[in-house]
């Protein structure tokens, strides 16, 4: 029967059929099967839950090493290092299991991280009292575990002198930690003087030399290599495209005669990243085999290109498709384009999703989701979610302060920042901006004040342009005009058309012709063949009622051939965003929508006595 239930055990996948295993194996008192308790933990982790696993373990009597080796390794498969590290603890108080070689390359091999270090030196210390610290697997595993979690250098050459009989492995190893530290010319110098090398080592420092940037290096390696595989070809890629050569990443993937997934989907996040998102849609659409990666490189790539609707049809197209399930890049990304789009009430069913998939609320999630909401007008639910993220990092504050201004509650975002500041959160450069912003549309002057010399008094952040920018918005809107001059003039950097062109602005909305002009003169010193601002000069001249200087600015336009870049908005109807340009002509119900606009047009004029401008008078003016 032992024998038969062990056959069932290797050839189980479903759930109910392992349980069903599980249950005969512990009423007919085969738990004591060391191989077989191995066997059914193993399972269990791979179809079912570690956890399920762990319990399976916790259950059992005298459980071996090797029960315990293939729970540790479960682990570690399944990123769950806290688990693997109760797990080693549980087995050092087992006087029936003791630790052995295989144990310790394992409980290392959970320790990847410098937060994990003080663990990974016990484990060492371990090591050597058990006398496993001159088997040659575990001191290259050791060896591997210093580069990773130490944040002093010196232990990992030490470690790797020590080695009496060196393999490839120790090599490898120790060339990889001195390329993750950035010594690649250390690295490139141990490489060289190897007794034998393999793929690996080629590897190696191909990867560590594009990830520093030195293509021309990275290839004059990839050349000499005697033979390369799939590895090597997609260490170049990545390294072409992180430098933006299309052309010269192209040429290895074509002629690549194994491409795997990592290789089409570094290829598509070249394109996108360039902005040609035609090549990036043709190679998604030829890959052989996809992955949720792949979706994810096509989702932020649309919306990084601004193609926001795509994104969303994108998204929509991966679940319909359903052999892939989105995870938290995916779910970001498409929270962004609804956010860029104010796309509520799809954004509000993404929000439903992650609740009913149960994805757990981490930063980077709750704050596309603050920033979501917030866009979308919905200052509640952004509250609502910025109340349940445990760990609020400095993108949390930005997202619900920006989000509060945006809507109009400036008071409110003045004081969350104030709070933010009283829980020791540090602030950066850019929430300062956010806050000056909310300040300004505000009209808070006096606090805007207070927060710009906060800025540099307690937090000692030297003050960038864009904030000497908001200062002068503040005082410019609040019709402290001669104020705003004054603190241009005081500015350590010279000011830009942007400054200027605020200014400009404020000068039109309080009448002040003789500012107007100055601001004028300074902008079209430093940008005249910007269009937009022509267009400003000529509206501010229209305002204050000198109609030969509007009629010079748009002849002089035209004549330099400067246009004015159209203006374009979105709405969403339904599942659908539709998007119009100034005088968009290619909407295929274009009739019903300008009918309507002329219609609310006419109200407005009856409403105001205002001057109305038909469909007629816009397309023939």
């Amino acid at each position: 029967m032992e024998g038969k239930l062990l056959q069932l055990l290797q050839s189980r996948k479903r759930i109910s059929e392992l349980k069903q295993i599980h249950l005969q194996i512990t009423i007919r008192g085969l738990h004591i099967n060391q191989f077989a308790l191995s066997k059914l933990i193993t399972l269990a982790s791979t179809i079912h839950s570690l956890d399920y696993a762990i319990q399976i373990l916790e259950a059992a009597q005298a459980p071996s090493v090797l029960v315990y080796n293939n729970l540790i390794n479960c682990c570690n498969d399944n990123n769950r290092q806290k688990d693997a590290f109760s797990i080693f603890k549980r087995m050092n108080g087992d006087t029936a299991a003791s630790p052995n070689s295989f144990t310790f390359t394992f409980i290392l091999k959970s320790a990847d991280s410098p937060h994990h270090f003080e663990q990974g030196t016990q484990i060492h210390a371990r090591i050597l009292k058990s006398g496993y610290g001159f088997h040659l697997f575990v001191q290259n595993t050791l060896l591997d575990f210093y580069s990773k979690c130490s944040v002093e250098f010196d232990p990992v050459p030490r470690l790797f002198d020590e080695i009496a009989e060196r393999d490839v492995v120790s090599w490898n190893s120790m060339i990889n930690a001195y390329m993750t530290r950035g010594n690649a010319d250390m690295a490139i110098k141990l490489f060289e003087s190897m007794p034998e090398r393999n793929v690996v080592s080629w590897n190696s420092v191909i990867t560590g030399i594009s990830k520093s940037g030195d293509m021309e290096l990275a290839g004059s390696v990839f050349d000499r290599m005697p033979v390369r595989n799939t590895v090597s070809c997609n260490a170049m890629i990545a390294g072409y495209v992180r430098q933006g050569d299309l052309h010269s990443a192209m040429q290895i993937f074509n002629r690549m005669q194994n491409k795997d997934v990592i290789s089409w989907t570094s290829m598509i996040t070249g394109c996108t990243h360039i902005g040609d998102l035609a090549t990036a849609s043709n190679l998604f659409d030829k890959m052989p085999i996809k992955n949720v990666v792949s979706w994810n490189a096509m989702i932020a790539g649309n919306v990084q290109n601004y193609q926001f609707d795509r994104a969303l049809q994108m998204f929509h197209q991966m679940l319909l498709e359903g052999e892939f399930r989105p995870d938290e890049a995916t779910l970001v990304s498409v929270l962004s384009a609804c956010a860029h789009l104010g796309a509520h009430e799809q954004g509000k069913w993404i929000v439903e999703y992650i609740s009913k998939n149960k994805f757990e609320l981490t930063k980077s999630l709750g704050n596309a989701i603050i920033d979501m909401y917030a866009k979308c007008g919905d200052v509640s639910n952004a509250k609502l979610f910025f109340g349940r993220v445990k760990k609020r990092c400095i993108i949390t504050w930005t997202s619900m302060i920006s989000g509060l201004a945006f809507n109009g509650e400036c008071l409110q975002a003045l004081k969350l920042f104030d709070a933010m500041c009283a829980e020791k959160m540090e602030p950066d450069d850019v929430i300062f901006i956010t806050v000056l912003s909310a300040c300004t549309h505000g009209g808070l002057v006096e606090e805007g004040k207070r927060v710009f010399y906060q800025m540099l008094r307690d937090f000692r952040i030297k003050p960038r342009i864009v904030h000497y920018g908001c200062m002068v918005d503040l005082l410019s809107r609040a019709g402290k005009l001669e104020e705003a001059v004054e603190f241009i003039e005081s500015m350590p950097m010279e000011p830009n058309a942007v400054i200027w062109a605020t200014l400009l602005g404020s000068c039109k909305v309080h009448g002040n012709k003789e500012l107007a002009k100055y601001a004028s003169k300074k902008i079209l010193d430093l940008e005249p063949s910007n269009s937009g601002y022509r267009v400003l000069i000529s509206n501010s001249n229209a305002i204050t009622g000198q109609w030969q200087n509007v009629s010079n600015a748009w002849t002089e336009m035209r004549d330099e051939g400067i246009e004015k870049m159209p203006g374009c908005s979105s709405i969403q109807v339904g599942n659908k965003v539709h998007e119009f340009l100034v005088k968009d002509l290619r909407h295929k119900q274009r009739k019903e929508i300008y009918d309507t606009l002329d219609g609310l047009s006419l109200q407005l004029k009856a409403l105001h006595n205002v001057p109305c401008r038909t469909l007629d008078d816009i397309l023939n003016q």
